[in-house]
Parts: structure tokens; C-alpha cells; sequence
């Protein structure tokens, strides 16, 4: 199989557009039929909507937990309310791979517990690889995605999206069979 990747010189929202597009197309190319995106006030989830709904392609976006709304990261309640009258199904919860409990113990005692290692060495791929495979974990263990077909996730780097994967689903506790097929796009 012969595929293009977008390879972007600097991550950022500048490449929504492009990321957007060309996970449109490995969609249509794949028949894969639902797409997780990570939205923290929903601008890309909405952009997403425009393009993915009318193709009959689920739009799920998963926003920051509340945990970082002293740091303004999360959806307001009026962004969450338009997203969802757009058709998407959004939902928060505790970040997969980490900032939950044993982040309380990192932070007071050292050492890291597992989910913050995954987490750690997938940054070492970029920030939205990290946010797409955490995403997708997130929008499987809250029963929204058919973990018999594969799903294409996009995040992206503070804001926007500048990757895009296709997986095979998995739950967090069954984290090891989570696969990624595919890079659509991400930066360098």
C-alpha cells in the first residue's frame, strides 16, 4: 500500500485545515466511520463536524478534563452546548494517560506510575500523538466507539490539530492491544 503522509515542519493550529482534509480522505479510503478529536473549546470539533457529518461519519470530541479549568483549558458550557447542537457527541473525563490519581503520588513522592510513562514516550513522537491515542482511549472506555472497526483520532499541539491516526480501538485497561495503523499527519 502506498499512502501520503503530511509531515509538518512546525506543529500548531496552522495545520488544522490540512490534517482535517487528509483524515477525511483515509476515512473515505477506509470506510472507517467514526472519528475522535480532541477539542478544548471546540473550535476543531466543529470544523471537524462540517467536514466528517455530511459524509455520515461520527464526530466524537473529547474535551480537557475539568481539572485545568484554573488554567482555562476547558470547554465552557456554552462551547460544550454548540458543539453539541452541531451533531457531535462530546464528552470529558479523566485524562488516560495520566493527571489522575497516581499523578497525586508523582507529584509528592517522585517516580512515575505507568500511564505517565506511556504518556511520556509518546511525546517523544509529538504532543498530538500523545492526545490522539489518549482520546481514543478516553472516547472507548466511555462506550462510544464500535471496537470492531478502526477509528481515525486527531489532536494536535495547544491547539488546533496537527495529527491524525488510524487505530484499532482499544479500552485503557486493555491498552496493549490498541494499534496504530496508520500516520495521516503529524510534526516532524
Amino acid at each position: 500500500m502506498e499512502v501520503t503522509v503530511h509531515y509538518f515542519e512546525q506543529p500548531g493550529p496552522q495545520n488544522t485545515e490540512t490534517t482535517l482534509q487528509a483524515a477525511l480522505q483515509r476515512a473515505r479510503a477506509l470506510g472507517i466511520r467514526q472519528v475522535v478529536v480532541a477539542s478544548s473549546h471546540g473550535k476543531t470539533a466543529l470544523r471537524a463536524q462540517e467536514l466528517f457529518g455530511p459524509e455520515g461519519i461520527r464526530v466524537i470530541a473529547v474535551s480537557i478534563c475539568h481539572g485545568f479549568e484554573d488554567v482555562g483549558w476547558t470547554m465552557t458550557p456554552e462551547e460544550r452546548q454548540k458543539v453539541e447542537a452541531a451533531g457531535v457527541t462530546v464528552i470529558t473525563g479523566i485524562h488516560a494517560l495520566g493527571d489522575d490519581v497516581s499523578s497525586a503520588f508523582s507529584e509528592k513522592y517522585g517516580g512515575r506510575a505507568p500511564n505517565e510513562i506511556v504518556r511520556s514516550t509518546l511525546y517523544c513522537f509529538s504532543q498530538g500523538t500523545k492526545v490522539a491515542i489518549e482520546v481514543a482511549l478516553m472516547a472507548a472506555d466511555a462506550g462510544l466507539l464500535d471496537m470492531d472497526q478502526d477509528v481515525i483520532a486527531i489532536a494536535g499541539t495547544d491547539s488546533g490539530a496537527d495529527t491524525a491516526l488510524v487505530l484499532t480501538p482499544a479500552y485503557p485497561r486493555k491498552f496493549l492491544d490498541l494499534r496504530v495503523r496508520e500516520i495521516i499527519a503529524k510534526p516532524r
